[in-house]
Order: C-alpha cells, then sequence, then structure tokens
C-alpha cells in the first residue's frame, strides 16, 4: 500500500516514464514469445530476430506517444480507452510489419500476428490492472463512503461512469422502480427495488443516495424526496436534464438536493413577449443591481438585449461583483449591450437625475431596499429613509425625466405589516399608487411576493450552515410558516408583471403553498443523512425555538383586502389596494422626515397607524439611536 501511494505522489513525468518503460520492456517479451509460440518451443534462438525484436518497441512507444495512450489518467480510464489501444498498437504493427518486409528482415510471418494479438492483450490488460489496483486502494480507505444511485437509466448508468473518477466515493447498488431492471448487473452493480433500500443501508453502511433521474417532475421529486426522507442517508442530486442540455452542467456535477426539489413547485414557462417589452433594445436601470433579487433581475434583463443596462448600487463590492459577472456573459454571448455600473444612493435625487437624464433611462427596476425585519426595527429611520423615501426620490426623478415604465420589487410583509421593514414598503406603494394619478406619463407597476430562495438573510443558506457546524438549528417558532420562490423565477415572474397593467398596478405573485419552517428545517437535517436529537438525547443536530423575533409574523399574508384578479400569466394576480392621494401623501411625508430628524419614533409609529391599512406593530418603537439619545 505505502509503495503504491509513493507511485501516486510522483510527478506526471516520472509516470510517464515508468509506463513507457514498462510497454518497451513487455513490447520486447511480446515479440519473443511469438518467436518461441509459432516455432513451438522456447529453446528456438532468437539472435537472428534481434534486429526485428528492438525495432517494434522503437516504432511503437513514438506511435503510442503520439495518439495519447499516456496522457489518459490510468485511474480514470473508460471504455473509450478500448478504442486508442486498438488504434495505437494496430498502428504500430502496421509499421513494424511494413519495415520488416521492406528492410527484408528474419521473421514469422505468422508470428506477427500473435504478436499483435499479444500486444493488445498486454497494453490494454496492463491499465485496467492498474486501474483495478489504484481503485483498490482508493476504496480501501475507511473513508470510503457507500452510494446507491436511484435510477438505474442512461443518467444513472452516466452517473456511475462519473462517479469511478470521484475518490472515497463507491457505488454498491442500483434501486429502479422498474421490475424488468430487477436483479440486472450494470458494470458489475446490481440493481434492486425501492423496497430493498433499508437493507442495503444495512448490508453496505449506505450513507448517501444519488437520485439519477432529471427529467422526474417536480411534483413526483417531492413525493420521492418524501420517502427518502425516512432513511439516514444523505440525498443528493443530478441536474436538470435542461442545465446539462444547455452544457451548464455535466453528469458529474453532482449536488445537494435544494429546497426547489423539497418543496415540489413545477416552474411555468415564461412569455417571451413579456419578457421583452420593456427591455429589449431599451435604456434600462436597475436600483439596487447586486443584491440577490437585483442582480438576477440584471442577469435575466441582459438575456432580453437591452440597449444600456445601469447598474446602480450603493454597495462597492456587490456592483463589482455583479458587473464582473455580466462583463463575461457579455463576452460569452457575444451580446452589445452597454453595461454602465453606478455607484450610488438612491435618496440622491441630483445623482440619480444625472445618470438617468444622461442615459434617457426608458425603464427602471427598483429593487434597492433594507428588507432584514429585525435590522430595520432597530433602525428605524434609516428603514424608512432607503425604502420609503428612497422609493418615493427614485419616482419623482422618473417623472421628472419622463422615464416610461417604473417597476417596484416588493414584498408580502407591506401586507398588514407588524414591523416598519413591511410598512415603509407599504408606504413606498402607496407613494406610487398616488402618484400614477397625476403623472400618467410613467407607468408604475408594483409587484409584490415573498421569500426568495438562496438570498441574503434566507433561512435555507442558514439552517445548512448551522448543520455543517453540528447545529444547533435554530427556527423562531414551531408554527411559523412562509411563503418561498426561487429567485430566478421571481425576477422573471417581475419582469413579466412588469410589462402588464396600466399604470398604478399592484400584482402579487402566486407563491404557491405557505411552508412550515420547523417542517422544512427537520427535511433538511434528514435529506443531509442526519437524525434529529430526540428528548432523549439520541440524533446529530438539534432544532432549537428561539422565540418570534421583533416585527416578526407567524404568518404572511400576500393580499390586503380580498379583491383581486387573474391575469393572463398564471402566476402573476392584480391586487386592489386603496391609497390616499398624492398631494396628501407628499404632506405626511414631509411631516414624518421631520419626525425622523427628531428622532420622535412613536410619532412616526403613530402616523404609519394612520396611513398603512392594518399596521400592527408587535413589539416596542426601538432605534439604536434613539435609544443611545434616551441613555
Amino acid at each position: 500500500m505505502l509503495k503504491i501511494n509513493q507511485v501516486l505522489e510522483l510527478s506526471r513525468l516520472k509516470k510517464r516514464l515508468i509506463s513507457t518503460s514498462l510497454d518497451t520492456t513487455g513490447l520486447l517479451i511480446i515479440a519473443i514469445l511469438a518467436i518461441w509460440l509459432r516455432m513451438g518451443e522456447i529453446a528456438t534462438p532468437i539472435s537472428e530476430y534481434i534486429v526485428p525484436i528492438f525495432l517494434l518497441p522503437l516504432l511503437a512507444i513514438p506511435v503510442f506517444i503520439l495518439l495519447g495512450l499516456y496522457r489518459a489518467v490510468v485511474r480514470y480510464i473508460s471504455h473509450r480507452f478500448v478504442f486508442v489501444v486498438f488504434s495505437a498498437v494496430s498502428l504500430s504493427f502496421l509499421l513494424w510489419s511494413t519495415a520488416i518486409f521492406m528492410l527484408g528482415l528474419p521473421f514469422p510471418r505468422s508470428a506477427l500476428i500473435i504478436a499483435w494479438l499479444m500486444a493488445l492483450l498486454f497494453v490494454f490488460g496492463s491499465r485496467i490492472i492498474a486501474r483495478l489496483i489504484l481503485t483498490g486502494v482508493d476504496n480501501s480507505s475507511k473513508n470510503t463512503i457507500s452510494v446507491v444511485i436511484y435510477g438505474a437509466g442512461a443518467s444513472g448508468r452516466q452517473l456511475m461512469t462519473a462517479m469511478e473518477t470521484v475518490a472515497g466515493r463507491k457505488v454498491v447498488a442500483f434501486i429502479d422502480d422498474k421490475k424488468n431492471l430487477y436483479q440486472q448487473k450494470i458494470a458489475s452493480v446490481k440493481v434492486y427495488s425501492k423496497n430493498d433500500l433499508s437493507s442495503l443501508i444495512a448490508r453496505f453502511n449506505v450513507k448517501e443516495v444519488l437520485l439519477a433521474i432529471p427529467s422526474l417532475k417536480s411534483y413526483d421529486r417531492k413525493k420521492l424526496l418524501t420517502w427518502i426522507e425516512t432513511y439516514p442517508v444523505k440525498v443528493s442530486t443530478l441536474p436538470s436534464i435542461k442545465d446539462i442540455v444547455d452544457g451548464r452542467v455535466s453528469f458529474s456535477d453532482i449536488k445537494e438536493v435544494s429546497v426547489d426539489d423539497i418543496l415540489g413547485r413545477e416552474s411555468v414557462e415564461a412569455k417571451e413577449d413579456l419578457l421583452s417589452l420593456c427591455v429589449t433594445d431599451k435604456v434600462v436601470m436597475v436600483t439596487g443591481g447586486g443584491g440577490s433579487i437585483g442582480s438576477e433581475i440584471c442577469r435575466q434583463v441582459l438575456k432580453q438585449s437591452p440597449k444600456i443596462l445601469i447598474i446602480y448600487e450603493q454597495g462597492e463590492f456587490s456592483l463589482y461583483e455583479i458587473n464582473h459577472n455580466l462583463k463575461e456573459s457579455l463576452l460569452l454571448k457575444s451580446l452589445s449591450t452597454e453595461l454602465v455600473p453606478v455607484l450610488g444612493d438612491v435618496k440622491n435625487e441630483a445623482r440619480l437625475s444625472a445618470i438617468i437624464t444622461r442615459y434617457a433611462v426608458e425603464t427602471i427596476y427598483h429593487a434597492a431596499a433594507y428588507k432584514h425585519v429585525p435590522l430595520v426595527e432597530h433602525n428605524i429611520a434609516e428603514g424608512i429613509l432607503n425604502n420609503t423615501f428612497g422609493t418615493f426620490s427614485v419616482a419623482k426623478v422618473a417623472v421628472q425625466n419622463k422615464v416610461r415604465n417604473f417597476v417596484l420589487i416588493s414584498t408580502d410583509k407591506a401586507v398588514r405589516p407588524t414591523n416598519f421593514m413591511g410598512a415603509s414598503k407599504r408606504l413606498a406603494e402607496m407613494s406610487l399608487q398616488a402618484m400614477q394619478e397625476v403623472y400618467p406619463a410613467t407607468r408604475f407597476v408594483m409587484v409584490r411576493f415573498g421569500n426568495v430562495l438562496g438570498s441574503s438573510g434566507s433561512v435555507i443558506p442558514l439552517f445548512k450552515k448551522q448543520i455543517a457546524q453540528g447545529g444547533p438549528v435554530t427556527v423562531t417558532h414551531k408554527e411559523i410558516t412562509r411563503y418561498f420562490m426561487t429567485i430566478p423565477e421571481a425576477a422573471s415572474l417581475v419582469i413579466q408583471a412588469g410589462s402588464m397593467g396600466k399604470g398604478g398596478d399592484v400584482f402579487v405573485l402566486d407563491m404557491g403553498e405557505p411552508v412550515n419552517i420547523a417542517d422544512l428545517a427537520k427535511k433538511i437535517i434528514r435529506l443531509s443523512g442526519l437524525e434529529i436529537i430526540d428528548s432523549e438525547g439520541h440524533g446529530d443536530i438539534a432544532i432549537k425555538y428561539t422565540g418570534l423575533r421583533p416585527g416578526e409574523k407567524l404568518y404572511e399574508e400576500l393580499l390586503i383586502g380580498d379583491s383581486v384578479d387573474g391575469t393572463n400569466h398564471p402566476r402573476i394576480m392584480s391586487a386592489h389596494e386603496c391609497y390616499i392621494p398624492y398631494e396628501e401623501i407628499q404632506k405626511e411625508f414631509d411631516e414624518m422626515a421631520k419626525e425622523l430628524d427628531r428622532h420622535d419614533y412613536e410619532a412616526v409609529s403613530n402616523r404609519i397607524y394612520k396611513l398603512v391599512s392594518g399596521f400592527q406593530h408587535t413589539s416596542g418603537v426601538v432605534d439604536y439611536l434613539s435609544r443611545g439619545l434616551e441613555l
């Protein structure tokens, strides 16, 4: 074992020298054996055949090098390597035979065929034996994980081939729902039924199940995961067929089961005319373009070939990151869109006006916002200044510069808010509704939706991080529920909704069924191959309930009232929400600004109670600055 490991640690050049030396020796021996086999006796003198014997490796080794026989990594060779070996050996023997005939060298003609067959067996066989030995070294490690592949079709077989290149993992079985495959073997690995999983776990100490059914529908995938969840194994999955066909991933790109899989939400094909209407060949600006939603809107806008895309972002690193990402996409897809990264604050009207005027912006997607509920609860002034007044500022500048389309990315927390973040977003919605009546030339649209998976502050990355650290996984309340949607789907629907309506519309995205966060945490723990610690202390990961945070709701809502209409898109609904006239809301904002200046957050809270329908603040009014003044 030690000697083999030492060989593995050698440089690539030294390994190739060893391979060429072994092949040279083997070919010399093969030439001699071919003569003895042809003559029928080992005692046959070979002195007269010395020249053709040494000519064989002299011709063969350069051919082997030329055809890439020594570039293949022995541990990772596949069935395609057979063709390379056959070509290299056959071409070598063709040259060797030609040289013998043309130079009139003595060598039994039938011995050439014997030597050719023996060389094929030697070159290919030596590689296979080396591969088995090296694979045995990898799989003999105590850290080797036994893996079961669910799905014995073409995807499962290709996944097994890809898995052969992964050290520390060994495929011990296939599972498939097709009865005609049961008990069959795929490259010496047996196919079992799903009912055999329990016995396979016990027999092979299986730690992981890989789902190799990329064409499985979301609902069926969710059903399958719910079944596997009861077993103490980690579950990973193969990328979707679309991702594989598009070339974004390969069969070897195994990933952990995503929450999309757990939720089982079917995606709806985007309407291309809605995606392009306000974007293609237009000047588009995305505020908050470096955030989780803003950056995805930028990516999807870029696909629709705008004339100019302006990324307006307050955070320097976020702006650098999305600009760099989009530049790579421009080069990759040979797009002609001009990218304009702008560092700026949405409250800076002069800066906004200069940018919008200079580039003649036609469409604005306003994603800039402070969205973390507990942080805004303790920084009320900044939350309202950024979310409410910032939106109002961008909207006023848009009107002054005759921007045609203005789309606000809002939130379900704006519905009967129990926190200042939600209230600030509802006030932003109301300001745009009011402005629509006074400034009809600019079409204002608001799009309201719930949580997005993987966004900054989302519970999903937090849960995974806590699991990786050994727990506990923290959940605020046993009954807390949330709506979830993927970032790409949310961004796509925002762009599509922004192309709908006459103006002043509040669109609500269909978020599906609400998800119990505690149940979600349990699923993620179990699908990571771990057990939840029970009342007796048995298990791997504990779940800790911390209590609702300041301003946090148990249940989120998407509508204030019951008045909602469908649209020509199955995932987008139109809500009818009340608002107050523009002059009145402008006066209220002026008074609120004065109250914020003197840090009178009780007065701000009372004003929001008057303005925002259903506002019920669940905790005391706290701002870090006001607390400092009190002290």
